[in-house]
């Protein structure tokens, strides 16, 4: 059965540098380094620029491989704006061969993302082809996955309806949703191809398989599902933004997890009749309803530090690995708990509200001390102001610890 290999929560398959350079500018001046003019202060103290220039390296850090700055080669430092660099030390579209060369990447761009796409499509299509004549066979079933994805649906809501900038528009949130929906299948073709040797480990093997394996694989398959649309698009315009991307990516995994789970109770219980094929179904929904909002919130929280890797490009890489390692991090110990933890109902259900209202509320600070400075917009702090914020972003009147994650 292609339904009862396809995803599980738990994993398992079926049941430059910059060059200081010499030069002048196109007034004679020399240039210090970057190829920056040097001031008046600095004239008179060449030893100040670099001093200054130590000075904020301290204080930001040093820039990751990307640099903070693009590289500067000589040539083009000493001589840009005063003689034509074209295809010397600079490039612009100018002929033919340039024009057709832009063409050719933006369609090899284009083509990558498709061919993930249809990848994407094509395993979509052999996991869970038989999904759609059950449920059309049985519609309760796909009632109950509707039914089950209920919470997280609600919490995603709550999150799009409080961005605190500008609400999303549903295209970009819809084509999100599809995505998460469509490369669900990835997360469960290397779950099921990497599961068996993690069993070789014992009894720890299955909490390393989610902390090696389920944690990062499926939140980075969410992740790409924001990276590859709506992160690119002109609606994607705040850090905060993130959050409700990442929450939509969420819903759509969340969505096809449930209904493969429910898929699969019934078809379990094939030999036992419907009666018992229904009331299996209708058991695994009931849980599979308090599961949902762990996803929307691990993606919202991996989605919120793409949108930090947005606006601070020198330094991507390193915030989105962040994002995703917080995400992934959250998500194996959520599986390793209920998995070893013999829960009843009752304790189960506490379990997964407490856990998941922390990541909400470590969530919403993060939004909160955005909003805070977003509405702020239009005023320039003065120099106490932005002291005070330094030292208490809360604003209650203590110096407030570093944000731990």
């Amino acid at each position: 059965m292609a339904v009862a290999n396809a995803l599980r929560l738990d994993g398992s398959p079926a049941g430059a540098g910059e060059r200081d350079v010499p030069g002048t500018d196109d007034r004679g001046n020399q240039l210090g380094p970057a190829g920056r003019t040097p001031s008046m202060d600095e004239a008179a103290d060449p030893g100040q620029s670099d001093d200054a220039d130590r000075s904020s390296e301290e204080e930001d850090g040093p820039a990751d491989d990307a640099a903070a700055a693009e590289p500067t080669d000589p040539v083009q430092a000493a001589f840009l704006g005063q003689a034509d660099l074209y295809d010397v030390a600079t490039w612009e579209v100018r002929s033919v061969v340039d024009a057709l060369s832009v063409a050719l990447y933006g369609g090899l761009r284009q083509a990558r993302s498709s061919a993930i796409v249809a990848l994407a499509a094509v395993l979509f299509l052999g996991l869970f082809g038989l999904a759609v004549p059950i449920v059309a066979d049985q519609p309760y079933l796909g009632l109950l996955a509707l039914l089950s994805i209920a919470p997280a649906l609600v919490l995603m809501g709550y999150l799009w309806i409080g961005d605190p900038t500008q609400r999303e528009p549903l295209e970009p949130l819809a084509v999100t949703f599809l995505l998460s929906v469509l490369f669900a299948t990835f997360a469960a073709v290397v779950n099921t191809l990497l599961r068996a040797p993690f069993d070789a480990l014992g009894p720890l093997g299955l909490a390393v398989f989610f902390f090696v394996v389920v944690g990062p694989i499926e939140e980075s398959v969410k992740w790409l599902a924001v990276r590859l649309h709506a992160f690119d698009q002109p609606t994607f315009g705040t850090v905060v933004d993130g959050v409700v991307y990442g929450a939509v990516a969420g819903l759509g995994f969340a969505a096809i997890e449930n209904l493969n789970y429910i898929l699969d109770a019934y078809l379990t219980a094939q030999q036992a009749g419907t009666a018992v094929q229904f009331w299996s179904a209708t058991q695994t929904a009931v849980g599979r309803f308090f599961v949902g909002p762990g996803h929307v919130l691990f993606s919202a929280l991996a989605g919120y530090y793409l949108g930090l890797a947005k606006f601070n490009p020198a330094r991507r890489g390193p915030i989105v690995v962040k994002g995703l390692l917080l995400a992934a991090l959250a998500h194996a110990f959520y599986n390793t708990v209920v998995s070893y933890v013999p829960f009843t109902q009752v304790t189960f259900v506490a379990f997964v509200v407490a856990f998941d209202g922390v990541l909400l509320l470590v969530l919403l600070r993060k939004v909160s001390r955005y909003e805070s400075f977003y509405h702020r917009i239009g005023r320039r702090p003065t120099g106490e102001e932005v002291t005070a914020d330094r030292e208490n972003p809360d604003g209650d009147g203590q110096t407030d610890p570093v944000d731990p994650d």
